[in-house]
């Protein structure tokens, strides 16, 4: 059984912190990764483990607190088509592992971006690391785009969520996905509300010495159970739950999933560890050590599979 690996890391925004700990888990059990390729977050980790240096990536990562990340948004005020330039936080990775070109990097790396105004990805491997990592992780109306020459870059995740076709591959390699994009159903919060207490107040308008009429007493009873299935109806109707955020992050999370499964299909993976896409949020980046743990865990759990079967 070989244990060479060509891995590809999928997009996710925190999720991606996943992929530290798959990559960890691949070398705690012997395998080498000779090629790797990602996009968005993917891009980041994929590139910072080529140039060989994910330790100092992971240190950074988990230092990493709700201050930092609010610290690093410097704020686009002067372009409509994003919140955040995206500068300040390629110089902070910057300071953890400096550019180089991607071609000198220890093994081939593979870096995926969308180009919006041609509607094709754009395939990096060659040139500045964190150019092609700031155009691959450019979050639609978050980020703004890159531009390189006459292509204006988009989060690679956008058209290529698992760029499992474009990781270089060496004759008798294992391809290996870390899907951080899995399948899930969207969380939505219900709380149904408690019955209004007619009882109670009935019991404390007697205590007053007040007569109430049985007539009163039963509009009483029939109008808190008209509230009350109102206030049900209103806790159960999906769409009320769900607000114009909710609705974009949803469109854009069917498109990733929908996208992933397309790329399984064209190129079945070896082995395909997968995470929930609902299990972190994109900004959870000040969960670092849990999400990394899980990335090790789901990959563990992955390759036990994988050698079990390639036993019988």
């Amino acid at each position: 059984m070989s244990k060479n690996v060509a891995l590809v890391l999928g997009s996710g925004g925190a999720r991606g912190l996943a992929h530290i700990g798959a990559i960890e888990a691949l070398e705690e059990r012997g395998y080498t990764i000779t090629s790797i390729a990602g996009c968005s977050m993917g891009s980041i980790i994929a590139g910072m483990y080529a140039a060989g240096q994910l330790k100092e990536a992971k240190e950074w990562f988990l230092q990493v607190d709700k201050q930092l990340i609010l610290r690093m948004m410097d704020i686009n005020l002067l372009s409509g088509n994003s919140l955040v330039k995206g500068r300040r936080i390629i110089q902070e990775l910057e300071k953890v592992v400096p550019d180089r070109p991607i071609e000198k990097l220890r093994i081939p790396c593979t870096i995926v971006a969308s180009d919006m105004m041609n509607t094709e990805e754009v395939i990096f491997r060659s040139g500045s690391l964190f150019e092609a990592v700031r155009a691959s992780i450019s979050i639609p109306l978050f980020f703004q785009p890159v531009q390189i020459g006459n292509r204006l870059l988009i989060d690679g995740g956008i058209l290529n969520p698992l760029p499992l076709h474009l990781v270089e591959r060496t004759p008798g390699d294992i391809l290996i996905a870390m899907d951080i994009s899995g399948k899930d159903s969207m969380p939505v919060t219900q709380t149904i509300p408690d019955p209004i207490d007619v009882d109670g107040t009935l019991a404390e308008v007697k205590a007053t010495g007040i007569p109430v009429p049985t007539s009163w007493e039963k509009q009483l009873r029939q109008f808190g159970k008209r509230v009350d299935d109102y206030r049900r109806k209103r806790a159960t109707d999906l769409g009320r739950n769900i607000n114009f955020v909710d609705l974009l992050d949803r469109m854009s999370d069917m498109q990733i999933q929908q996208n992933t499964l397309l790329a399984l299909r064209l190129t079945p993976p070896d082995i395909h560890a997968v995470m929930r896409q609902y299990a972190y949020n994109t900004f959870d980046f000040d969960k670092a050590q849990q999400i990394i743990a899980d990335g090790r865990r789901i990959m563990t759990e992955a390759l036990e599979q994988y050698e079990k079967d390639a036993k019988k």
